[in-house]
């Protein structure tokens, strides 16, 4: 028997339905991703199979006696107690006593007491009937790589912690299945890839919601989409999928084609009939009136999101330079003796465990904190855009389109006008959905209403601290795309590997006790920079491990790929302005020029380590291509 069988399931909350009777079985030890555009229903299906949501039709079959855990997309209002707590409830009875156990050692820590001391043997002696010294070790051993502190308070956590204790409660309990929507959300990269080794080592029943691209690739054994209310299953990886995806909806296009021809046709027939006064074929009449019933229960595909930013005024070449950068809020510097530069038209990715301080580093940068020491100084013209700094200014109890034009039916967009409603439409937002307040989005879509607002704002330097949490993978590739092609700078912090890789042109890393490095190029580019190093024993940062776990992709990134079709054209113009600058060389007027010819010189010689650059990436990226 399948450990979960779904059979004709239909959730409605208005027409069409959001799940139309769809099928679904899960055999044990598979690691099914669901994939789907925003609000196709992911997350309600994931709540039904926990058993937190109800359908309106359908059943939903488990194997007898198995144990399910749930880590949802939203962290609940009701997690209290400790850290310890909250975890070892994954354990059902034994962590009741777990949880005994770690409050009587804590209480023998602060006063050795005879009472405290006989409680500790007590809880000791129940912890070995039960056979739960080993689950003791399991909560700890989870506690750690989790990175959170076992005595902290639950209620007083962030919202992204809470999501950390709640992940790692579902892991303790090791479940025969788990149910992880979106599961690295406030994640860090180190903690992302222990997650990974964790899931692939357990042989664990997985389904699982995810907009990481390369978590997705590393773990999932088959994909199941969801699409206009329906589920298809694909069993392969998921690059196989998006080749099958393609080919599928290429047909689907030619097959939705060749019927409104036909519809047409047999309109146009029916019409003459009626125009000629004929007896008609009743039954041809009848087929008509099939396929248009049919026309009208077909669903349509969301269509795609439309992002483009609005470009203020150039900045000049130089955006932002830091030198010598100090920065801490203790003793232990956050930012140590740090430069960097960054220039018009630099894509700089910022990356980093959690609390290593990758969004102070942002406000350093932007010049929101001042430095402790170092110098900063800013390009002419700078007008930023900053993604983060929006989502407190949601409310919730407003419409989407409030949120957007504060109550103004227009907008401003790129020096033209436009209504609210329908610049909304380029961001999948129904006019009905524009007019509904915000507390009724989902994690996607609010998402969705930050770029929508952001790209409102006229902007040379963009500024996004965590922006890929729960799009859909279709949207983060067009906003990829958008940024790749984004005149201006950015600033990005991010844990998502994938959208490293295919965005940023340059990585600052924050390793530690104020050690901050940049390197050039992505995650991968930093993965193998960073082999290369020897850092002194003990200094070795905990990202160590997500070198050995993770190898860089063979497949040329969307960003690779442009490079790749640009280089010719670059190293073209860079012959021709060497010849050029070669023929200045036999100019007389050159020579009668304070400094003509050292700086025409200098300039050859740039051009020459230029080129020489870029006929080694081009041998490097057709090599990949071939190989």
């Amino acid at each position: 028997m399948a450990l979960i069988s779904i059979s004709d399931l239909t959730v409605r909350f208005d027409d069409p339905p959001l799940l139309d009777g769809i099928r679904l079985t899960i055999e044990r030890a598979e690691r099914v991703c669901l994939i789907g555009r925003n609000g196709t229903g992911k997350s309600t299906l994931l709540k039904i199979i926990a058993g937190e949501g109800e359908a309106d039709a359908g059943e939903v079959a488990r194997e007898r006696g198995i144990v399910v855990a749930y880590l949802p997309q939203e962290v609940p209002e009701n997690v209290s107690g400790s850290v310890f707590d909250v975890i070892a409830q994954g354990l059902a009875n034994q962590g009741r006593l777990l949880a005994e156990y770690h409050h009587a050692s804590a209480a023998l820590a602060v006063d050795a007491n005879a009472e405290a001391l006989a409680r500790l043997d007590e809880v000791q002696h129940e912890l070995e009937a039960a056979g739960a010294w080993q689950m003791h070790a399991q909560v700890e051993r989870v506690i750690t790589h989790m990175g959170l502190d076992a005595d902290a308070e639950c209620a007083a956590l962030s919202a992204g912690m809470k999501r950390r204790v709640l992940m790692a409660r579902a892991l303790v309990a090791k479940p025969d299945l788990l149910l992880l929507d979106e599961p690295t959300n406030h994640l860090d990269i180190d903690t992302i890839a222990w997650l990974e080794e964790h899931l692939l080592s357990t042989n664990i029943t997985l389904l699982f919601v995810t907009h990481d691209r390369m978590f997705l690739r590393k773990l999932a054994t088959r994909i199941v989409e969801i699409d206009r209310g329906k589920t298809a299953s694909f069993a392969c990886d998921y690059d196989t999928y998006l080749d099958r995806k393609e080919s599928l909806l290429e047909a689907e296009t030619k097959q939705r084609a060749q019927f409104e021809k036909k519809l047409a046709q047999e309109e146009t027939w029916l019409r003459q009939g009626v125009k000629a006064r004929r007896t008609r074929n009743e039954g041809r009449v009848k087929t008509l009136v099939r396929m248009r019933e049919f026309k009208r229960s077909l669903r349509q595909r969301f269509g795609s999101v439309h992002l483009q930013a609005q470009e203020a005024q150039r900045t000049g070449k130089l955006v932002i330079e830091m030198e010598d950068a100090r920065f801490g809020y203790t003793d232990t510097p956050i930012v140590r003796d740090f430069s960097t530069t960054i220039l018009r038209g630099d894509k700089v990715g910022i990356i980093g465990p959690n609390g290593s301080g990758k969004t102070t580093l942002l406000r350093l940068l932007l010049g929101e904190l001042p430095l402790q020491s170092g110098s900063l100084r800013y390009g002419t013209h700078l007008k930023k855009a900053y993604f983060d700094q929006l989502r407190a200014k949601l409310d919730e109890e407003r419409s989407v389109a409030d949120n957007i034009a504060d109550g103004n039916p227009l907008l401003t967009i790129d020096g033209r006008q436009r209504h609210v409603i329908g610049y909304l439409q380029d961001f999948l937002f129904a006019p009905e959905r524009a007019r509904s307040p915000v507390s009724t989005l989902s994690g996607g879509e609010r998402n969705r209403l930050l770029l929508a607002k952001l790209f409102t704002l006229p902007s040379n330097l963009l500024v996004l601290d965590e922006p890929t949490n729960d799009l859909d993978a279709e949207t983060l590739d067009l906003l990829e795309e958008m940024l790749v092609n984004y005149g201006g700078t950015v600033l990005l912090v991010s844990h998502d590997r994938s959208f490293l890789n295919n965005v940023v042109t340059s990585t600052i890393v924050l390793e530690g006790g104020g050690r901050v490095q940049e390197y050039v190029g992505g995650y991968d580019d930093w993965l193998r920079q960073r082999k290369k190093e020897t850092p002194p024993e003990g200094d070795k940062p905990k990202t160590d491990r997500a070198e050995k776990e993770l190898t860089p992709s063979k497949k040329l990134t969307f960003k690779e790929k442009r490079e790749l079709a640009e280089l010719p054209a670059r190293i073209e113009a860079l012959e021709t302005e060497k010849q050029e600058r070669f023929k200045m060389l036999s100019d007389p007027q050159v020579y009668s020029r304070a400094g003509g010819v050292s700086e025409t010189q200098a300039r050859i010689d740039a051009i020459e380590a230029e080129l020489a650059r870029a006929y080694e990436q081009w041998a490097e990226l057709e090599g990949r291509v071939e190989g």
